[in-house]
């Protein structure tokens, strides 16, 4: 049994990277940030500028806002503006009604926001958001976080920040096994607030199904085609249930999500194929609340060394979750769930993250699929040897292999990306669609 002063420091690391949100968490930061500038502004801002880092801007260029109807920026920084409220953190436009939406396509049209990319700086997540009124103006900056305000002359943490960055001295170091055995011998009532994410993120598959959203992956893999090509099975219920939640966010709907690690994806990608296939297996409840804590607490465990924002596709991270936390209720132990993480990091590791957009699920039905066959395999004692490409012997510095690629190996890949995203002019192809 794991001491009770690391147990509540693992706790606490759960509550401060699990947390609830509305839309695509980068648009919402970069809201949220203009939101705490107008509020210290004191008035209605006449005209604003944004300053971010090239990952926000490449995470909000393509996703659908909530309740919008629209995609990307402009939009999430005039409502944050004009109804935002920085006490909601990620779920700063909750308050959005129609009259707020006109009133904010009247704010970009009047040509009073300006974005443009924040200059000399080596930290991946970054918003400043300068309110202009009169003479009077007023800054505020998000960095390290996506909820995490410092303050403009030093760059340091403001005392009512709520987010870390990351790594952070504060947060405790895990590893595998320390995650296995909180996550499989912490007593119940200490993680039952897990249950939560199957609240948010189920829930928001179903509301899915109300709507036409993104590509409508989830709802095209329900169909009768489809089921005669992938049958009425578990495994196309994860993928559907998953994708659903997915296209949902991605699309713009008014749908919460309790999130990882400061992505929505990843919260739905670490909690969706866990909480389908615990209720197709009949598992008990108490397996299903460790096979959650094992799914977000191992995506949290690989962030600490990835960073927050990266150029590789979180789906990766939370799918090894998912993966893990399947493999538990399949009744592996940790040496099956170690299997299941070598299985993933040989399979999906380089995925590109190409910013967030409706095509997302399709990237977390990669994820999600593979996490499901990784599980199998392990169970079956089958596992990627250390001869084998990146993986390792040891579970822990496979990981940290795979985060080396993607904090630093894939960098200059993250730079070809964004230049792509931000220069296509999108002319008539010549050879058709």
């Amino acid at each position: 049994m794991i001491d009770k002063d690391t147990r509540e420091q693992i706790i606490a690391l759960i509550h401060q990277e699990v947390v609830p949100a509305i839309g695509c968490t980068e648009p919402m930061c970069v809201a949220l940030c203009t939101a705490k500038a107008t509020e210290q502004l004191g008035c209605r801002p006449e005209h604003i500028e944004a300053r971010l880092s090239a990952n926000i801007i490449k995470n909000a260029m393509g996703v659908g806002i909530p309740g919008t109807g629209m995609i990307g920026l402009p939009i999430a920084i005039a409502l944050g503006a004009l109804i935002g409220k920085s006490k909601y953190q990620l779920e700063v436009l909750k308050d959005m009604t129609p009259e707020a939406l006109e009133e904010g396509k009247r704010f970009i049209a009047e040509k009073r926001i300006s974005v443009m990319l924040k200059q000399n700086i080596s930290e991946k997540l970054y918003a400043e958001v300068t309110c202009k009124a009169g003479d009077k103006e007023a800054t505020a900056i998000i960095s390290g976080g996506h909820t995490r305000f410092v303050t403009p002359a030093q760059g340091k943490e403001e005392p009512d920040a709520r987010e870390s960055a990351k790594p952070c001295d504060n947060d405790i170091a895990l590893n595998m096994r320390l995650v296995y055995d909180f996550a499989t011998t912490a007593p119940l009532d200490e993680i039952r607030f897990m249950q939560e994410t199957r609240t948010y993120n189920m829930n928001a598959a179903r509301e899915a199904l109300k709507g036409n959203y993104g590509h409508n992956l989830g709802k095209t893999i329900d169909r009768p085609l489809s089921k005669g090509i992938f049958g009425n099975s578990i495994f196309c219920h994860i993928i559907s249930r998953t994708a659903s939640a997915c296209d949902a966010r991605m699309g713009g709907a008014m749908i919460p999500v309790m999130s990882n690690s400061g992505s929505g994806n990843q919260g739905i990608c670490a909690t969706n194929p866990v909480c389908v296939y615990a209720k197709e297996n009949e598992n008990t409840e108490e397996e299903l609340i460790r096979a959650l804590t094992l799914s977000h607490l191992t995506a949290i465990y690989i962030k600490q060394s990835l960073g927050t924002l990266s150029a590789l596709c979180g789906c990766v991270v939370a799918s090894i979750g998912s993966s893990c936390g399947i493999t538990y209720l399949m009744g592996g132990d940790y040496e099956h769930i170690c299997r299941s993480v070598k299985n993933m990091i040989a399979n999906l590791t380089g995925m590109i993250c190409d910013g967030a957009k409706p095509s997302c699920s399709l990237k977390i039905t990669s994820g999600v699929s593979t996490a499901v066959l990784s599980a199998l395999l392990s169970m079956e004692g089958k596992c990627v040897s250390s001869a084998e490409g990146i993986v390792d012997d040891c579970v822990d510095q496979s990981i940290h292999n795979l985060t080396a690629i993607g904090a630093d190996g894939m960098g200059i890949t993250d730079e070809m990306v964004l230049s792509i995203m931000t220069s296509k002019s999108h002319p008539q192809c010549p050879h058709g669609v």
